[in-house]
């Protein structure tokens, strides 16, 4: 049987990262992860002797946490080669972690697991990389991300093309990604999501931040010929009739998805048995309980 099409050009992606750096990273968003890291990591009342900055696009959170003094020491894998700065680091691809088994107590990840093809397995190798009760937090790209530059294109493409193909790859949504931690056998799983929004005084404005973060289309099914010009004109006109503020600048939606899992270790919280419990919840809340039996009327003293 062939194996299945992966959905990301990985090594388009690196090289596009790698120009995206070359060129000036834009890091607005990966500074307010940073910043958002730091804070919950506050409300873990614990050091690490070692910890792992996994393919973040920059070091600049493996740099913090290096600093912070929370980590003994940092170890950065690097999703491409990067100049010597002092950080212990690697260059590899978190789907093939070059790591023995529990070789960290913490591992952080920042806007890079949202193109991973196979997300899962990578979850189940970062989650054999960590010591029994060490911790995993990090964030990626959510459901909807860009969500007005998608529908734009989309409008464009079936006025003019008669037809839509896939520009902007599909991004985890929260409801599922705590089933796959859970699934990688990671205790504790937590996830929350932020909507961020960026102002624009363009269209085209965005897509060169997007540049700048290597955050173009890497779809391995993606179209190969050149976007039409009219198609783009078009798009422009869409996003800018539909998303403009009353200032007529315009928004863009970035959805963080914040995930965080724990290593199991028989001293952490386990749920309780089913049917163990030794009170009833009507007696915590002084109220009469209303059984599968009871009769119309018992229900509507309710």
């Amino acid at each position: 049987m062939d194996a299945p099409i992966p959905l990301f050009d990985t090594p388009l992606g690196r090289r596009r990262l790698a120009r995206a750096r070359a060129g000036g990273y834009a890091d607005f968003l990966l500074a307010r992860t940073i910043e958002d890291l730091e804070d919950r990591l506050a409300a873990v009342l614990r050091t690490f002797s070692r910890a792992l900055d996994l393919a973040s696009p920059m070091p600049a959170a493996a740099q913090r946490l290096a600093a912070g003094g929370r980590a003994g020491s940092v170890l950065r894998l690097a999703p491409v080669p990067e100049a010597a700065d002092g950080l212990l680091r690697v260059v590899g691809d978190p789907e093939s972690l070059p790591f023995a088994a529990e070789s960290f107590d913490l591992a952080v990840s920042l806007l890079a697991l949202q193109h991973v093809n196979d997300l899962p397995g990578a979850l189940v190798q970062l989650r054999r990389a960590l010591r029994p009760d060490g911790l995993f937090i990090g964030c990626l790209l959510g459901g909807r991300t860009l969500t007005e530059l998608r529908q734009a294109f989309a409008a464009a493409e079936s006025e003019i093309e008669d037809g839509i193909s896939p520009r902007i790859a599909p991004f985890a949504e929260v409801r599922e990604i705590g089933g796959l931690l859970q699934r990688a056998g990671f205790a504790l799983p937590v996830t929350d999501t932020e909507t961020l929004t960026v102002r624009y005084p363009d269209p085209f404005a965005l897509m060169r931040d997007l540049r700048a973060m290597g955050l173009t289309n890497i779809l391995t099914e993606r179209r190969r010929t050149p976007l039409r010009r009219a198609t783009l004109v078009r798009a422009a006109e869409i996003y800018a009739d539909r998303f403009a503020d009353p200032d007529g600048r315009l928004r863009a939606s970035f959805e963080i998805l914040w995930v965080s899992g724990w290593a199991p270790h028989e001293s952490q919280q386990k749920p309780l048995r089913p049917g163990s419990a030794k009170a009833r919840l009507a007696d915590a809340l002084n109220t009469s309980e209303i059984g599968p039996d009871s009769t119309p009327a018992e229900r509507s003293q309710r």
